[in-house]
């Protein structure tokens, strides 16, 4: 049973295309054969080849051995490090509202008025 290859837009496309280029590229200055990294990543020369293609049937998984073959994993660990717009999301979550801050404030001068009328006592 075969599952329906994934819809890819033309961007995401285009950026597989370059980073199958970019291992072939690698695995080319390696001078090492297709079948040479298949055997070392453990899967047959088509998937090498889908790999080099940017064919988005292609696992993770299988990308990320091709990337180990080639001693290319620690670029892997770098793939969404620097998530800026989450983090923006994020302190915009933790970020008190506008009414938050008005009770607040409205606390704060009570707290004020309450204690600037109290007296002191001798």
């Amino acid at each position: 049973m075969s599952s329906k290859p994934p819809i890819v837009f033309p961007q995401e496309q285009t950026l597989l295309i370059a980073l199958g280029e970019r291992l072939r590229l690698a695995r080319l200055r390696r001078k090492l054969s297709t079948a040479v990294v298949a055997q070392r990543a453990g899967m047959s020369r088509t998937s090498v080849y889908k790999v080099e293609a940017g064919d988005a049937g292609a696992t993770l998984g299988t990308y990320l051995r091709v990337l180990a073959v080639l001693g290319l994993q620690a670029d892997f660990n770098a793939l969404a490090a620097d998530d800026k717009v989450g983090r923006k999301l994020q302190d915009l979550a933790l970020a008190p509202s506008p009414a938050e801050r008005r009770q607040r404030r409205a606390n704060v001068q009570s707290t004020m008025t309450v204690d600037s009328t109290s007296e002191v006592m001798p």
